[in-house]
C-alpha cells in the first residue's frame, strides 16, 4: 500500500484513539508529510522499501537545513511512531528506525521571572480600564495555575469554581485536571466576571472566561502581546511569554517545598522528566 494513504490512517489514528491535539496532529502531519517528500526523492513508495539507512539520511538532511537537534528528535518521533503503527497494523513487516539514535542535545533550563518581577508584572494592568481588570485576571490565573496559554484561552466561565477557589482546565488530549487558583487569582476573576467581563459582553451569550471588545474569546497571540505590553510596562527586560509564566510556577513552588509530583500533575505533566526541568 502507498505510504500516502497511510500516513492519513496515522492520523485518523492518533486523533480517535490517542485524543491528540490539533496543535500536535498538524506538527505530525507536517513533519510526516516532509519525511514522504524525502522518501519519494529516492524512490522509496512502500514501507519494506525503507531501511534505517533512509530514516538517518533524512534526519542528516534536517541537519543540513539547520534544524536543532531539538526539532529532529521531534521529527524522528513522528517517523518511528508511524513506522511502529504501520508494523502493528501489519502493513509493513519491519521497523527501519528501530536502531536509529535520537538525535540529542544539552538541554537548557527554562528562563523564569524573579518573585519581584512577578509582582511588578501583576500589578502592570490598569484596573480602571476593561481590559486592565480582564489582564489582571488573566495574569493572576496564568501565574497562580501554571496553565499552558491554549488552556487558559480554552476556559470558560464555567471552568471556574470561585467558591472552591480552583478550575477545570483542559491540557494536551484534552485531558481535564482540577487546579488550586489561590486567594488573589480568586479575588481579581470574580472582579472581572461580575464587572468587566459583564460590560464587554454587552448582552451577549458568551462562554469563553476572558473575551475582547467583540465579545469573542482572546487568541494565543493575543494573551502573548498583552503580556509583553505589561512586561514592558513593569519594566521587566526579559523575554516574557505565557510559558515564562508556566517556568515561574513551577520554580517558585518547588523552591518552597512543594512536592514534585504535586507540581507535575497541577502542570499536567505526563512525563516528571519534563517537571525536574
Amino acid at each position: 500500500m502507498p505510504l500516502e494513504p497511510l500516513v492519513d490512517l496515522f492520523l485518523d489514528f492518533l486523533r480517535t484513539e490517542r485524543g491528540l491535539s490539533t496543535n500536535t496532529l498538524e506538527a505530525y502531519s507536517r513533519d510526516l508529510r516532509d519525511y514522504l517528500d524525502h522518501l519519494a526523492k529516492a524512490g522509496l513508495g512502500e514501507p519494506d522499501d525503507i531501511g534505517a539507512q533512509d530514516v538517518e539520511r533524512h534526519l542528516v538532511e534536517l541537519h543540513g537545513r539547520g534544524l536543532s537537534h531539538r526539532s529532529q528528535a521531534r521529527h524522528l518521533a513522528a517517523v518511528r511512531g508511524f513506522h511502529l503503527f504501520l508494523l502493528r497494523e501489519r502493513y509493513a513487516r519491519k521497523e527501519p528506525t528501530e536502531n536509529v539514535e535520537t538525535p540529542r542535545a544539552h538541554r537548557r533550563l527554562p528562563v523564569f521571572l524573579t518573585l519581584e518581577e512577578v509582582d511588578r508584572l501583576l500589578a502592570a494592568p490598569d484596573q480602571k480600564s476593561l481590559a486592565g481588570q480582564r489582564d489582571r485576571a488573566m495574569l493572576e490565573v496564568l501565574y497562580a495555575c501554571g496553565l499552558r496559554v491554549s488552556e487558559l484561552c480554552g476556559l470558560t466561565a464555567e471552568d471556574v469554581n470561585l467558591r472552591d477557589g480552583c478550575l477545570v482546565a483542559r491540557g494536551k488530549g484534552s485531558k481535564e485536571r482540577i487546579v488550586p487558583m489561590g486567594d488573589f487569582a480568586v479575588e481579581h476573576v470574580k472582579r472581572w466576571l461580575e464587572g468587566g467581563r459583564e460590560v464587554m459582553r454587552k448582552g451577549r451569550t458568551v462562554r469563553a472566561l476572558f473575551i475582547g471588545p467583540r465579545g469573542t474569546a482572546l487568541t494565543r497571540q493575543a494573551v502573548w502581546k498583552i503580556i509583553r505590553r505589561c512586561a514592558l510596562s513593569a519594566g521587566i527586560k526579559k523575554q516574557i511569554s505565557p510559558h515564562k509564566l508556566r517556568h515561574s510556577f513551577a520554580t517558585h513552588l518547588l523552591e518552597r517545598g512543594a512536592d514534585l509530583r504535586a507540581v507535575q500533575s497541577m502542570l499536567g505533566h505526563a512525563d516528571i522528566s519534563t517537571t525536574q526541568i
